[in-house]
C-alpha cells in the first residue's frame, strides 16, 4: 500500500484533545463508578469526539492484561480477580449517561477458568434490567479458543459480538504473538454456527507493514466466518517502546479498502484513518 513515510505524523491524524461539559460528565461518571474506558487504557484518538456525544467504551475485568499485544497501551501483567460489584456499576453509569447503545470490551483473562465470559453475561444481564434496555455491543477477547466460555457469551444474546483479527496473517508472531488468526477466525465461524441471527463484526489496523492484497484476503475470511460489520483504521504506536508505525495511510486508501469490502458484501463498513472497532458503534 502507498502511503505517507512514517518520519511524520501527517496532518489527517491530528486530532483535538477532549474538553467541554459532556466530556466532564462522562469522565467523572465512570470515575464515580470506578469504571475503566478503552478510550483511555488504549489512548484512543477519537476519546474527545465520543466522550463530547456522551459514549464511552466500557473496559472490564481490570485494566491489566494477561497477554499484552505489541501494539496495545494497556498494561500486561498478572491481574486482579474480576469484582463481583463491577456489572451493576456499569450499568449504573450507563442508565446515569443514558447510553442508548453501550459497547463493553476487556482485557483478555488468561488466568480465568472461563477467560472472564461469565463476567460479559453479568454485565449484560445488568444492562438488560434497565428500563429502557440500552443495545449492548460485545468486544470480546478469543478465550484461547474455549467454546464453552464463548457459548456463555453468545447465550446472552448481544445486539453485536465483536472479535476483532487486529492485523493480517504473516503479521501476528510481531504484532500479536500470543494469539493465533485461526483462533480468532474459528471463534467469530463458532459464534455463528451457535447463533446464525448473531450480528457479528470484527477490525483490523493498518500500517505495520502489510499489502493490500493481504488485508482484502483479510477482509474475505471475516466475511466467510459470518462477519457482516468490519472496521479498518491508522495504527498509531502509543510509545516509542511499542511497534513502529511503518506506513501511514491517507483517506482515500481507506476509501479503496472500503470500496473492496463492499465488494466482497459487507453491509457495514467504517473505514478511515481514526476509525476503532468502537468508533460511532452505535450509529
Amino acid at each position: 500500500m502507498s502511503g505517507a513515510a512514517p518520519s511524520e505524523r501527517p496532518p489527517w491524524l491530528t486530532v483535538r484533545a477532549p474538553s467541554g461539559e459532556t466530556v466532564s460528565l462522562v469522565a467523572e461518571t465512570v470515575r464515580r463508578h470506578g469504571l475503566v474506558t478503552v478510550c483511555r487504557e488504549a489512548r484512543c484518538p477519537n476519546v474527545g469526539e465520543c466522550w463530547g456525544e456522551g459514549t464511552a467504551t466500557v473496559l472490564i475485568l481490570g485494566e491489566v492484561c494477561s497477554r499484552g499485544c505489541a501494539f496495545c497501551s494497556v498494561a500486561s501483567g498478572i491481574p486482579s480477580p474480576p469484582d463481583p460489584a463491577e456489572p451493576a456499576r456499569v450499568a449504573a453509569a450507563a442508565s446515569e449517561l443514558r447510553w442508548r447503545h453501550v459497547v463493553v470490551t476487556s482485557v483478555t483473562r488468561d488466568d480465568l477458568a472461563d477467560g472472564g465470559a461469565g463476567q460479559f453475561a453479568r454485565v449484560v444481564g445488568d444492562l438488560r434490567a434497565l428500563s429502557p434496555p440500552p443495545a449492548v455491543e460485545l468486544l470480546v477477547p478469543d478465550f484461547a479458543g474455549d467454546a464453552d466460555a464463548l457459548a456463555k457469551v453468545v447465550e446472552t444474546r448481544p445486539d453485536i459480538l465483536a472479535h476483532n483479527v487486529e492485523t493480517v496473517p504473516r503479521l501476528y508472531p510481531e504484532v500479536r504473538p500470543r494469539a493465533s488468526y485461526e483462533r480468532s477466525l474459528g471463534l467469530l465461524a463458532r459464534a455463528r454456527g451457535m447463533d446464525p441471527g448473531l450480528a457479528l463484526k470484527s477490525g483490523l489496523m493498518v500500517g505495520f507493514g502489510e499489502t493490500r492484497e493481504e488485508v482484502v484476503a483479510v477482509m474475505e475470511d471475516l466475511f466467510a466466518a459470518g462477519c457482516r460489520s468490519v472496521t479498518v483504521g491508522q495504527y498509531l504506536a502509543p510509545s516509542r517502546y511499542h511497534p513502529r508505525v511503518r506506513e501511514y495511510l491517507p483517506p482515500e486508501a481507506f476509501e479503496e479498502l472500503a470500496a473492496a469490502a463492499r465488494r466482497i458484501g459487507f453491509p457495514r463498513v467504517a473505514s478511515a484513518p481514526l476509525v476503532r472497532s468502537s468508533y460511532r458503534a452505535g450509529g
